[in-house]
């Protein structure tokens, strides 16, 4: 993909399912860009998961030394502030607005499924709002749910739910969005059709 099929400014998003090489299309993406990259990463730590350790640093050895990088576990509405905010500080001569690259929804998302739905409503707006007034691209990675069984406990519904509608929500937004499948990237604004009634 060339540097100018990016957006100039706008979200993007890359789904699909667990292992299906979408953080690496995603990174893949970000790297055709001129701009500087900030990743930002959401996933909370797990010191005692050898496994969860072992996936983040393959993420790790991966990312180029000269990306930025902003661990914001469950604030990345504040950490999208903040960058906003520290480039309206900047001169103009100075001011170049990194193109960021969120490695997870799912991950953030974890983070809120004990909040309430009037609390949970509010952090999704704000987020929108946040990924809505950023001055570059922002590719997020999301993973893509519910494509199984219902799942057998109650948080896992919960989980599914808030993803598929925020994930809803985040696409009548979106400049482009991929669906990475087994490896391979499809570009679904291109090939698909807005749901009515979405």
């Amino acid at each position: 993909m060339a540097a100018e099929s990016l957006p100039l400014r706008g979200l993007v998003l890359i789904c699909g399912a667990s292992r299906s090489g979408k953080s690496r299309w995603a990174e893949s993406l970000a790297s055709t860009s001129p701009q500087p990259v900030v990743y930002l990463a959401t996933a909370a730590s797990r010191p005692d998961d050898p496994g969860w350790s072992q996936r983040l640093d393959l993420h790790r050895q991966r990312r180029p030394a000269d990306w930025g990088l902003i661990e914001t576990g469950a604030a990345l509405s504040a950490a999208l502030a903040a960058l906003r905010d520290g480039l309206q500080r900047m001169d103009d001569a100075d001011r170049q607005a990194p193109l960021l690259l969120i490695d997870s929804l799912g991950t953030w998302l974890a983070h809120h499924l004990e909040v309430p739905i009037a609390a949970w409503e509010a952090i999704q707006a704000e987020l929108l709002h946040e990924l809505a007034t950023y001055p570059a691209p922002v590719l997020l990675v999301c993973e893509e749910v519910g494509w199984g069984v219902v799942p057998p406990t109650a948080v896992g519904g919960l989980f599914r739910d808030r993803m598929g509608s925020l994930q809803q929500r985040l696409m009548q937004q979106a400049m482009d969005s991929w669906l990475v499948v087994a490896g391979r990237a499809l570009n679904l604004h291109a090939l698909g059709q807005p749901v009515p009634g979405g």
